[in-house]
């Protein structure tokens, strides 16, 4: 069976930086799958790379068999590839319904941008609440659920989520997680990178470990929680 999402030896380099070292990994309809990994050991490169913001060197990216290697950032978008950005990149100074609303550009209904809209808003109720708000003067927690509504409004295949925990309070971490556990139980596939390794591995059915642009270990969520190595160095037990 085709896999949705594959990253075949790829190589991406800033400069004369090697950033990702012939990665390979897959990606399977309806899974979560997580990257674990310190900083700088690819993740982030991972992700731009798949979705054109960066281009890989070498090797190939495939969507549902199709090469999306070389494809530029908003063709990819438009064959089903949402990418919710590490620092949010929300608009501050347009309100969140247009911040939203930007998501949903290669949606020619008017309509159908208002049911996703309305969609979005039983998914983030807060958002609806802030609905004419400027999205620069949300919280955190906020712009981070606005960031996966704009992405959500493509209606994707896949779901590249970086970082979604980053600078979020505790009890803001437990909500974003749950909303992600929500958006896949309703079928939507996702590609995770989350410096929260613990609750990555909680969420996500499989998992990667990158090191310094490698993949070191491929295994099941649950045998990469149970791996001494992962243990010790990812989730810092002693």
């Amino acid at each position: 069976m085709t896999p949705l999402l594959e990253l075949e030896n790829v190589h991406t380099y800033y400069g004369n930086i090697h950033a990702l070292k012939g990665v390979n990994l897959t990606v399977e309809q309806g899974e979560v799958v997580t990257l674990v990994g310190s900083n700088g050991a690819g993740k982030s490169t991972s992700l731009r790379t798949i979705s054109g913001i960066v281009r890989s060197r070498s090797g190939m990216i495939r969507l549902e068999g199709r090469d999306i290697t070389m494809m530029k950032p908003h063709d990819v978008t438009a064959l089903g590839i949402s990418h919710v950005p590490e620092g949010r990149r929300i608009f501050p100074l347009l309100t969140v319904r247009e911040n939203i609303e930007i998501g949903a550009w290669n949606v020619g209904s008017h309509k159908l941008i208002e049911d996703r809209m309305e969609e979005m808003f039983v998914l983030f109720p807060r958002l609806k609440e802030r609905v004419n708000q400027k999205g620069g003067t949300l919280s955190g927690g906020e712009q981070q659920m606005l960031a996966i509504a704009r992405a959500l409004m493509s209606n994707p295949r896949i779901l590249l989520l970086d970082e979604p925990s980053m600078g979020l309070a505790p009890v803001l971490v437990e909500a974003i997680f749950d909303i992600i556990k929500h958006i896949n139980a309703e079928g939507k596939t996702i590609l995770l990178v989350e410096q929260n390794a613990l609750m990555a591995l909680e969420v996500a059915r499989r998992g990667y470990v990158l090191q310094t642009g490698q993949v070191m270990l491929a295994d099941s969520a649950a045998a990469l929680m149970n791996n001494e190595m992962v243990r010790k160095v990812y989730l810092g037990e002693n």
